[in-house]
C-alpha cells in the first residue's frame, strides 16, 4: 500500500504522488473515500490529503501556517512528478463568514496556469450542484483541453491513477 500522507505527517516520496485538492470547510469527507479508492486500485501511488481527521474549530497561527506550507510544499511534488487532483464536491455546510471554496479555487487557478506552461498533470473532477460549475468547465476545456474534466469522484480517480502511471 502506498503512503497516505495528512498533515503535519513529513515523509520522503519516492513515488507519484496524487494531491487531493479541493473544499474542506463545509464539504463533506470526500477525501477518505478518494483515499479508500485509490488504496484499493492503486497500492503502488502515494495520496496526499490536507484534510486534518481530528481537528476542529480555527487553527492556531502556528497550526495555519504549518497546515499552508504542507499544503505548498505537497502540491509541489504532485505537479511535479504525479498528479493534482482537484474534486468540487457541492457544499454541505455553510461556513458563516467563509466563501464555500475559497482557497480551493486559487488552488485550481494555479494548477490550470501551471498545467498551461510546464506541463503539470491536473485532473479535475466536478459535482453537480458546485457553484459555478459551468463557468469552471467552459474556461477549463477552453484554456486547458488537455485536462480531464469529470463528473463523478470515481472518474476523477482513476483519471489521476491513470495520469500518475504514464510515462512522463
Amino acid at each position: 500500500m502506498g503512503l497516505i500522507l495528512i498533515p503535519p505527517a513529513r515523509m520522503p516520496v519516492e513515488r507519484p504522488l496524487i494531491f487531493l485538492a479541493g473544499p474542506i470547510q463545509g464539504a463533506p469527507d470526500w477525501q477518505a473515500a478518494a483515499i479508500a479508492f485509490i488504496a484499493a486500485e492503486a497500492p503502488d501511488l502515494d495520496v496526499a490529503s490536507p484534510r486534518r481527521g481530528e481537528t476542529r474549530g480555527e487553527f492556531s497561527e502556528d497550526m495555519y501556517m504549518e497546515q499552508v506550507d504542507w499544503e505548498h510544499d505537497h502540491l509541489a511534488i504532485a505537479s511535479d512528478r504525479g498528479v493534482t487532483l482537484f474534486w468540487l464536491a457541492k457544499e454541505a455546510v455553510p461556513t458563516p463568514g467563509r466563501a464555500y471554496a475559497q482557497t480551493t479555487r486559487f488552488e485550481l487557478g494555479e494548477a490550470v496556469t501551471g498545467h498551461r506552461f510546464t506541463g503539470s498533470r491536473v485532473v479535475v473532477g466536478i459535482e453537480d450542484g458546485f457553484t459555478n460549475a459551468r463557468y469552471l468547465r467552459r474556461t477549463i476545456g477552453k484554456k486547458a483541453p488537455a485536462i480531464p474534466l469529470c463528473a463523478s469522484l470515481e472518474e476523477t480517480c482513476r483519471k489521476a491513477i491513470e495520469l500518475a502511471r504514464a510515462p512522463r
